[in-house]
């Protein structure tokens, strides 16, 4: 017997499509050619649940956007390539995609080391750097115009969780951090907000990439009398100081960044998850009170896809209709100069409950961050 569950899947998503009004951006005009874009990920290694999930939200919304016309009669193509989280590999991919003369930009390129490594030969190269993935303050230069960032930064996550804790009255707070460039972000931008806030000095304690001394680290903010704590942590020494912590002291309430907020990390944490506040830089994927979620659910739907819809993918969704949106303001047959220019003139565009402002090239374009908790079934509720 035939399999026609493609052609099955195709019929639904162009249904779809034509049910929902955004879809619009295109015509049903024959398709005047692609539109390249590029993207290197993890598709593999360590942090492949990021990578995977952020990739496939994305295709999702281009998948649908292209079976309605694309974006002035041409679709978008999205050719990817594993990194495997691996910063020479980022870079060769990096510099095949440059050396490409048909690559119109570059999207939503995954993780703080590889985006480091990147941002010399981006900047160089004037290309469109559209959404990276990283929260970090190295990928928000402030003298790059080719370099746009949607996702709220890690400090808009760390001030949101000590305003937060300040509200409700928390005094007594502890900062595990990671002893890399992002822990220390992570810590610089929670310690600004607590003296903003006028909260006493924070107990502090780092790990090193291979958790080596995370039980150790747990053992210092166990002793503390704290309330609460903030982990910059991510991969395994979230994993390994969450575990030794919660083996020394249950009563203290957990409050993490975005990062660490994956199914898969949730899994891996257990029963020790529960309970955990973690900062979102988009809305719960099952909120369907905002329509951007409930047009994000009716496409993952109508593509097919097996996987239960998370944060990053929807993260990937919204990338992805950002960057068409601006496509169709740039023109029928757009530069890279004229989107880039289109890019700074998306000022308070609403996304179905998500808000776009482009401002500076130092500044997200979102400061979405809202507080969820991870519940007794690994579920994520507000």
């Amino acid at each position: 017997m035939q399999d026609n569950s493609k052609g099955i899947a195709r019929r639904t998503l162009l249904a779809t499509a034509a049910s929902l009004p955004w879809w619009g951006l295109g015509s049903a005009q024959a398709q005047e050619g692609k539109l390249r874009i590029a993207q290197s990920t993890a598709l593999t290694g360590p942090l492949a649940d990021l990578g995977t999930a952020m990739h496939q939200g994305a295709q999702v919304a281009f998948a649908a956007i292209n079976a309605r016309g694309g974006v002035h009669g041409r679709s978008i193509d999205l050719i990817t390539q594993d990194d495997a989280y691996d910063v020479p590999k980022a870079l060769a991919n990096v510099d095949r995609f440059l050396a490409d003369r048909d690559t119109f930009a570059l999207f939503n390129c995954m993780g703080t080391p590889m985006i480091d490594a990147m941002m010399p030969k981006v900047i160089e190269s004037g290309i469109p750097f559209f959404a990276p993935f990283t929260g970090a303050l190295l990928s928000r230069p402030s003298d790059a115009r080719n370099v746009f960032n949607i996702r709220a930064s890690y400090a808009d996550e760390a001030e949101k969780l000590v305003q937060h804790l300040s509200t409700i009255g928390i005094r007594r707070l502890g900062i595990v951090y990671q002893n890399n460039a992002f822990g220390k972000e992570v810590f610089t931008a929670a310690k600004q907000s607590m003296d903003r806030f006028r909260l006493p000095a924070a107990v502090t304690a780092t790990v090193e990439n291979n958790a080596s001394d995370a039980g150790a680290a747990a053992a210092t903010l166990a002793q503390g009398k704290l309330d609460a704590v903030v982990i910059g942590l991510a991969g395994k020494p979230t994993l390994e100081f969450v575990k030794a912590f919660r083996a020394l002291q249950r009563g203290v309430t957990l409050y993490a960044l975005s990062v660490m907020g994956t199914p898969t990390t949730v899994k891996a944490l257990g029963e020790d998850a529960a309970g955990i506040a973690i900062s979102q830089v988009v809305p719960l994927p099952t909120n369907e009170v905002m329509p951007v979620v409930r047009d994000f659910q009716a496409a993952w739907k109508a593509s097919g896809a097996t996987a239960e819809p998370s944060h990053l993918a929807l993260e990937g969704y919204i990338n992805a209709r950002v960057f068409a949106e601006i496509l169709q303001r740039a023109g029928r047959n757009p530069s890279r100069a004229a989107f880039i220019d289109a890019s700074w003139n998306l000022k308070k565009w609403d996304l179905g409950g998500f808000d776009i402002n482009a401002s500076t090239s130092d500044r997200s374009a979102s400061r979405f961050v809202e507080l969820t908790l991870v519940g007794r079934n690994g579920r994520f509720i507000r």
